[in-house]
């Protein structure tokens, strides 16, 4: 591979990271819910105990809202802020997997293995829905970098940076982080037969650091709820925020302790990944059936000069986490540099090395078509549900996939075509998606568009009052504000703007006759898009009418 490819791909994923940082507002619920925390613990200064609207909050550990809330601190209140420290962690995950792979294989491979992580449908995504996989996988990543370069060369600051990010991990999502790097690491030395690398006392230090680093979560958790047992979470007393979060909420999963219960089939992940890690997935099948089977031919045991942490450290990892009772899409993105790795190994025999013709034909015209099927729906995307989309974007769209069809009816034989049909693909759609698509879906969020009036309108948001109305943590962050909730009629008061459904207007007339409205309009929860939804002639049966009202009508007036 040139260089110049390598570089120049790296580069453009590069920039449509920034469009969507940019361009997309976070989405409800859970990249929400952790910008207007982050933004909650800058307001507040309070870093050892986490609040959410004021509430304790014990779900995640803090190492996401820390550094959120202080690249706020120096930035301004922004989604873009919000994601930047874990935009970078993301960067490093890159690197760390090209460093990682270069420890084994050739620059060739590894540079496929930064590229196929860099422009995976998953972490084009991560990029704007920031949620703690993010940061996450940086850690973890440069983990498994740090400890394999350790076992190589042994030299002693690969081992002090290795369990530093482990701790940086179990401080972004639990002890997933640490168990990761064991299970990649195990089925490596078992296969080695390199049974002294179990028992190095050298290990002890390793966890030293990590328990030196993890006291100031440990101290707060303690101060939180160990201190007051008995507070509630998700209907449950927690009498210790230790035994939580170092026991219940990851190992709980198993035990049933935990209160999650959903989508706990062993193939669930699986199949998300079919669309999480396009366009490389059937790659990567390829890869892991691969490996297994030269581990077959080898009877189970590699050289000393060879690795079985990616697909040893994926298979368990992914088994591990498909027993669990609770399991999202994202759980398994901490995995996807080890995939991309597995993936480059044989996308370089496949398509570099020319290796298996009949099924380099075979791939390419599948991949062909599934590659055709993504641009015709980008241009659905861009031409039909959102009319209002720039004329410049649908021009683009076309001309995108006109592109794309020249690249697919090219004659050259060779298969290496195909991999930059993947990835024209993928930067092109998510280009797309990004300057067009979601800027206009997330209209349909109420939080930032009610946060935006509110601040045009210059209403004192102490006197704005959510009244029933489903909770929007954008509403929160965008508003730079908590915004209190009443429940009773009664309870309201003439002097206040209330953001409210439509349909509860009568209602509220009827108390206040000179009720007079500052804005009207409609919200959906973008997560769940729907073809209705979609349809601009059927959207209005699936939305939801909300209205931000003057109970005194005197705020108009005024304006």
């Amino acid at each position: 591979m040139s260089d110049r490819l390598f570089k120049g791909t790296l580069l453009a994923c590069l920039l449509v990271y920034i469009l969507a940082m940019w361009s997309i507002p976070v989405i409800d619920i859970d990249a929400a819910q952790y910008a207007s925390m982050s933004r909650e613990m800058l307001e507040n200064n309070s870093y050892l105990k986490l609040y959410d609207l004021g509430n304790d909050y014990l779900d995640k550990p803090p190492m996401l809202f820390w550094l959120s809330s202080l690249s706020m601190r120096f930035l301004g209140v922004y989604d873009w802020a919000y994601r930047i420290p874990s935009v970078l962690m993301l960067l490093l995950a890159i690197y760390a997997t090209y460093r990682l792979a270069l420890l084994f294989y050739s620059q060739m491979i590894a540079q496929l293995s930064a590229i196929i992580l860099a422009s995976s449908q998953a972490v084009f995504l991560m990029v704007h829905d920031v949620r703690c996989d993010t940061m996450l996988l940086g850690w973890v990543t440069f983990s498994l970098w740090q400890l394999a370069a350790w076992y190589e060369n042994n030299r002693w600051k690969h081992l002090i940076w290795a369990f530093v990010a482990i701790a940086g991990g179990m401080m972004t999502k639990g002890p997933i982080a640490l168990m990761v790097p064991i299970f990649a690491f195990v089925p490596h030395f078992v296969l080695r037969r390199e049974w002294k690398q179990f028992f190095r006392w050298e290990y002890l230090i390793g966890l030293l650091i990590v328990a030196v680093l993890l006291l100031p979560m440990s101290i707060g958790l303690y101060q939180q709820y160990d201190l007051e047992p008995g507070k509630i979470f998700h209907g449950k007393p927690v009498n210790s925020g230790l035994r939580f979060y170092y026991w219940t909420q990851s190992f709980g999963r198993y035990t049933g302790e935990n209160v999650f219960n959903e989508m706990n089939h062993f193939t669930f992940l699986l199949e998300n990944m079919l669309w999480s890690f396009l366009p490389w997935i059937f790659f990567f099948f390829g890869g892991l059936i691969l490996a297994v089977r030269e581990l077959w031919m080898k009877r189970f045991r590699i050289s000393g000069k060879e690795e079985w942490m990616t697909a040893g450290g994926f298979i368990i990892t992914y088994c591990i986490l498909a027993r669990s009772q609770a399991q999202l899409p994202h759980y398994i993105f901490v995995v996807l540099p080890l995939a991309a790795i597995i993936t480059a190994r044989f996308l370089h025999r496949m398509l570099f090395e020319q290796q298996w013709p009949v099924w380099g034909k075979l791939f390419n015209w599948v991949h062909g078509f599934i590659f055709l099927l993504l641009w015709v729906a980008v241009i659905v995307l861009i031409f039909w549900p959102f009319p209002e989309i720039s004329m410049v974007l649908k021009l683009l769209a076309i001309v995108g996939c006109l592109g794309f069809i020249g690249l697919l009816f090219q004659t050259r034989k060779q298969p290496k075509p195909l991999f930059i049909l993947a990835l024209y693909t993928v930067i092109g759609v998510n280009f797309l998606l990004a300057t067009g698509f979601y800027p206009q879906l997330l209209k349909y969020q109420m939080g930032n568009t009610a946060a935006s009036v509110i601040h045009q309108s210059q209403l004192d948001k102490n006197k704005v009052i959510l009244y029933e109305i489903d909770e929007s943590r954008a509403l929160h962050f965008y508003g730079k504000h908590i915004f209190q909730r009443k429940t009773a009629l009664d309870s309201l008061v003439d002097n206040e703007v209330v953001l409210t459904r439509k349909s509860t207007v009568p209602a509220l007339q009827q108390r206040f006759p000179n009720l007079s409205t500052i804005f009207e309009g409609e919200y959906f929860g973008v997560s769940m898009l729907t073809l209705p939804f979609l349809n601009p002639k059927t959207r209005s049966k699936e939305t939801v009418s909300y209205v931000l009202v003057d109970l005194d009508g005197q705020k108009n007036k005024k304006q």
